[in-house]
């Protein structure tokens, strides 16, 4: 049998032992608490809404005496967007012509991709591509191939064909929509 002596009845202490954890779960709860309130003040000062934009607050006030001057405050505080990847469109096939005249080069073949930034243009190009490849067969054809032998010659002819490209995309959907034109591949015989 067991003795009197192995039996551990605390009933005397008992109560401090719940107090002191309770004491602790206390003190835990309450830096809960105050972190999550300075997390959350934090966030709201970041954020603009506690503390007031600074921004609003200076376009409101000009506004009020010079309208135009919280534009440009506004337009200055915008921060740049990156810019959309650039997608190319090839207008395929190669574009070959024929020169006339009393020169060794007979015959000039370029491959040309398109750049546009905007999707939508890459469909309008792809619409109105015989309008395009007509205007450039015309600017190919009446170049002169001594000064397309030079690379001063070639990027003329190249800000010629994005021009000639921006025009009948201007002309059918009303914007200019190419940013640029590549020249992939380039031979004269």
């Amino acid at each position: 049998m067991a003795k009197e002596d192995d039996l551990d009845l605390d009933i005397d202490g008992g109560d401090e032992k719940p107090k002191s954890g309770s004491k602790k779960m206390i003190i835990i709860i309450a830096l809960v608490v105050v972190l999550l309130s300075v997390s959350a003040a934090a966030t709201l000062v970041l954020t603009g809404v506690l503390g007031g934009d600074d921004e609003a607050v200076a376009e409101e006030t000009d506004s009020k005496d010079k309208p135009a001057k919280g534009a440009e405050k506004k337009a200055k505080g915008k921060k740049k967007e990156p810019k959309a990847p650039l997608s190319y469109v090839p207008l395929d096939p190669p574009f070959v012509v024929n020169f006339s005249g009393d020169t060794d080069v007979r015959f000039l073949q370029i491959t040309v991709e398109a750049g546009t930034r905007n999707p939508e243009v890459v469909e309008q190009i792809k619409e109105h591509r015989p309008a395009i490849r007509n205007n450039l067969v015309f600017l190919f054809k009446s170049q002169d191939p001594v000064a397309l032998d030079t690379r001063e010659g070639m990027e003329k002819l190249r800000q010629e064909t994005l021009v000639a490209v921006q025009e009948v995309l201007k002309a059918e959907t009303g914007e200019p929509g190419v940013e640029n034109v590549y020249f992939t591949s380039f031979v004269m015989q």
